[in-house]
This record gives structure tokens, C-alpha cells and sequence, in this order.
């Protein structure tokens, strides 16, 4: 397709640039004529990007989405012709997810509120953590209970799987975490002990860096963080420094770890001595969530929505390494923090110790933050019953979502981005979609508070949990 660069006929081009989300330009200035829309923009990027297979992008306007011709755009927006307009293309997921709308399945078994829900990152296991001290292993293609993990002594508050799918770890009340073998539900090994409080978050270390998965950071009340080696079976680096709990933790892409605390800060950690690099300053609360723009690939590591398994650990680290490097680019890692102060905070630790922006709108304390797989959306879930929905590079709110009537304590990603869902104190979950900024699906069905949910990486189902001590799944 040619792409008409000169001055055609007066008043009928529109002088535009294209940029791709961190604001590079593609192909300089150009002028085109007013009925040209997304279908034409794609194959203009196309053919400039010189793609092989031709990808889907949408484009956006001052954070709009253009669905119309940029003629009709113009129009209605009253821009004037004189000025450049920016076009932004964001690469689209080439698959699609179909939104959850039934429950396909109640399962009791647990004798307590559910309180975390985990898909492998394959999608095909399930793991939940309860007050009731166990964590469950659920048969998906049955959908009844499969393996009853006991030994913890308290409440189950977290549960993470490994990027390889081959461990699953849970943390207690009581501060002990414990290592599962997921074929079988046994333990793979003692208790590991070393925390003094209750566990607060878990997180693997990529397996685009290690394979197969060895290590794990744990965070908790206590203070401190704790890398643990699974093949020693015991803490490797004790990451001390906060001055109060340590509430969220996460293994960045390339090898640091971050960790937010009730200090109100957030530290850099570096992983083969445990030395503090950076500290992130500027919330005035309890910082509550943290989110990484590459989050969703760290969690999968090799898997993608096409359910392919792998035969080696080093063919597995490769093909992460390819997912990790595509979907991060040029840019570097983001960071995301949620805060008992009502706002948020988008950081690039790797370029300076300087918050990029400060993502103000919530009435109430936001619970949990999380990037969209393509990295383009922040989500933010929080007590004051709304969902909100930011730009992921720059920081910039696009939208709300309100329908919940209480607070809103969890959210999830479907695989290619297009929809969010999440749980809440209502009871109720709800699927938003991210094209139209309007509720796609309303999920009633717990008699109690929603504590947790899950959409499973392959986008078949979506796990949830709560109060009401069953676990219900649902599908498309």
C-alpha cells in the first residue's frame, strides 16, 4: 500500500504521526486522507514495521480508541486540521478469549473461607489456600477435588505456582511456608521455617532466568523478605531493611526483587547477596499492592494460550527468555504500587529512584493493582467499589468501572488483554470489557464476600472464592 507523504489536495489529508506506546515515532510526518480508519492504519503500520505476518493493532487518540475514519474523528472531536495529530498503534492479542458468562461447577471440600485461588501456569491444575489450613488441588476435567494438602498449623494466605508448573509453595498465619509436588499433592520436603509472622506474599524467580525453578522470595509481617533455595530446602539471602511489614513482593524480569512495605517504601533487592539497590519513595500510607508490566509472562514463563508442553528445562528457559524479551521490547520493566493512601505510583526502578507519575482518583485505600498481559492497561481494584483502568505507559486514568456495591478485593486478566474481571466483597463477580469501558458479564452465585479469583492462562475458566467456602468455576 502506498502511503502518500506529500501535500495531496488542500483540506482533504491530515497531517498525522504515528507513535507506538512509548511515543517512538514510525515513519516520520505523513498526510492521509480523512476516510482513512483502523483498517487502513493497520496495514499502514504493516507494511512500515515490515511484518512478515500481518498483526492487528488498535489505535488511540489522547487515550480514545479510534473506531471511525479520522474525517469523522476530526469532526466530532472539533480538532483542528492544522495541527499533527498523534496516532498510537498497540499490537492486539492475534487470539481471543471468550468471556466467562456460567458457573459450570460448585465444589465444596474446603471447611473454611477460601482465601487464594491459583491456575498452573498452564492452565490445567488448580490450587486453592484456606482458613481450614489446607491448600486443594483440583481435578479440572472433573472438577472435583483431586489432592487434600495437609500440614500447615494456621490459616492458608497465599499460594504460588512455579513458572515451570512443577512446585507449588503456600505460606501460613503462623509463618511457615511449604513446597508441594502437584502430581501428587505430598510434601516435597519439611516445612521451611524462618519467618516470625504471617506470610504475606510469594513470588518464583522467573524461568527465563533459572531453569528449572529453584527459588522463591517470601514476604511477611515481620519485616523481612526471604529467598528460599527448594533443592537446599532452606532460606538462601534474608532480605532485611523495612521498618515494618512487608506486604507485597515481586521477582522482576531481570533478576531484582521489589518489595512493598507498610514503611510507606518500596526496595530494589538484588538476588545473589541480598544487597538493597534502590528505594522507592513517596506514598504516604501502607503500600498494599505491587504490579510488574511483565508480570503475566513471568507467571506462564513458557506456556501461551496454545497449551504447548515442553520436554526440557533448557528448551522451556529458552522459549520463556523469546516470550519475556518480545513482550518487554526496548522498554524497561514497569512497577506499579497501590497504596493505603488512596493513590498510586507508576515507577521504572531500572532508570531512576523518581516515581514517572502519580495515579491519583480512588476515594479509598486501593487493594490490589495488576498489569494486562500486553502490558498496555493498569487495573486497580479498590475499597471504594470501583475498578479503574489506566494507561500502563504512561500512567494516565482512561476509565471506571462501577457497578460492584462494596469493595473490591481482587482482579484478573484474560490472556489477550481484552477483559478484566473481579471479585468483591458483594458477592458477586463481574467481567469488564476493555474496548468498550462498560460490564460484559455480571457473575452472581457466592452467598458470601469474594476473596479471590483467578482466570485460568488459557483462557477456558475462571476460579473464584470466598466466604462461603466453596470454589466455583466458570466458562465461556
Amino acid at each position: 500500500m502506498e502511503v502518500e507523504t506529500e501535500q495531496g489536495e488542500t483540506g482533504k489529508s491530515v497531517m498525522c504521526v504515528l507513535t507506538d506506546p512509548e511515543g517512538t515515532t514510525l515513519g516520520g510526518t505523513m498526510y492521509l486522507p480523512q476516510n482513512v480508519g483502523p483498517i487502513q492504519l493497520q496495514q499502514i503500520v504493516n507494511t512500515l514495521l515490515k511484518n512478515e505476518e500481518k498483526l492487528p493493532y488498535a489505535f488511540y487518540i489522547s487515550n480514545q480508541e479510534l473506531l471511525v475514519p479520522l474525517g469523522n474523528y476530526l469532526e466530532k472531536n472539533k480538532v483542528s486540521m492544522e495541527k499533527t495529530l498523534s496516532i498510537v498503534y498497540q499490537p492486539q492479542a492475534v487470539f481471543r478469549i471468550r468471556p466467562v458468562n456460567r458457573c459450570s461447577a460448585t465444589i465444596a471440600g474446603h471447611t473454611e473461607a477460601v482465601l487464594s485461588v491459583a491456575f498452573s501456569p498452564d492452565g490445567r491444575q488448580l490450587a486453592s489456600g484456606s482458613g481450614d489450613t489446607t491448600v486443594r488441588l483440583w481435578d479440572l476435567n472433573t472438577q472435583t477435588p483431586m489432592f487434600t494438602c495437609t500440614g500447615h498449623k494456621n490459616w492458608v494466605l497465599c499460594i504460588a505456582w512455579s513458572p515451570d508448573g512443577k512446585h507449588l509453595v503456600s505460606g501460613s498465619k503462623s509463618g511457615e511456608l511449604q513446597c508441594w509436588d502437584p502430581q501428587t499433592g505430598k510434601p516435597a520436603g519439611n516445612p521451611l521455617t524462618g519467618h516470625k509472622k504471617w506470610i504475606t506474599g510469594i513470588s518464583w524467580e522467573p524461568v527465563h532466568l533459572n531453569a528449572p525453578c529453584r527459588r522463591f522470595v517470601s514476604a511477611s509481617k515481620d519485616g523481612d523478605a526471604r529467598i528460599w533455595d527448594i533443592s537446599l530446602k532452606k532460606c538462601v539471602i534474608c532480605l532485611s531493611g523495612h521498618t515494618l511489614a512487608v506486604t507485597c513482593v515481586k521477582w522482576g524480569g531481570d533478576g531484582v526483587i521489589y518489595t512493598g512495605s507498610q514503611d510507606c517504601t518500596i526496595k530494589v533487592w538484588e538476588t545473589s547477596q541480598g544487597k538493597l539497590i534502590r528505594e522507592l519513595k513517596g506514598h504516604g500510607h501502607w503500600v498494599n499492592s505491587l504490579a510488574l508490566s511483565t508480570e503475566y509472562i513471568l507467571r506462564t514463563g513458557a506456556f501461551d494460550h496454545t497449551g504447548k508442553q515442553y520436554s526440557s528445562p533448557e528448551e522451556m528457559k529458552k522459549v520463556a527468555l523469546e516470550r519475556y524479551n518480545k513482550m518487554k521490547g526496548n522498554a524497561p520493566e514497569r512497577l506499579v504500587s497501590g497504596s493505603d493512601d488512596f493513590t498510586m505510583f507508576l515507577w521504572e526502578p531500572a532508570v531512576s529512584k523518581h516515581h514517572k507519575v502519580r495515579m491519583t482518583g480512588h476515594q479509598q485505600l486501593v487493594n490490589h493493582v495488576y498489569f494486562s498481559p500486553d502490558g498496555q492497561w493498569v487495573a486497580s481494584a479498590s475499597f471504594d467499589k470501583s475498578v479503574k483502568l489506566w494507561n500502563g505507559t504512561t500512567g494516565e486514568f482512561v476509565a471506571a468501572f462501577r457497578g460492584h456495591v462494596g469493595p473490591v478485593y481482587q482482579i484478573s486478566w484474560s490472556a489477550d488483554s481484552r477483559l478484566l474481571l473481579s471479585g468483591s466483597k458483594d458477592s458477586t463477580l463481574k467481567v469488564w470489557d476493555i474496548r468498550t469501558k462498560k460490564l460484559k458479564q455480571d457473575l452472581p452465585g457466592h452467598a458470601d464476600e469474594v476473596f479471590a479469583v483467578d482466570w485460568s492462562p488459557d483462557g477456558e475458566k475462571v476460579a473464584s472464592g470466598g466466604k462461603d467456602r466453596v470454589l466455583k468455576l466458570w466458562m465461556g
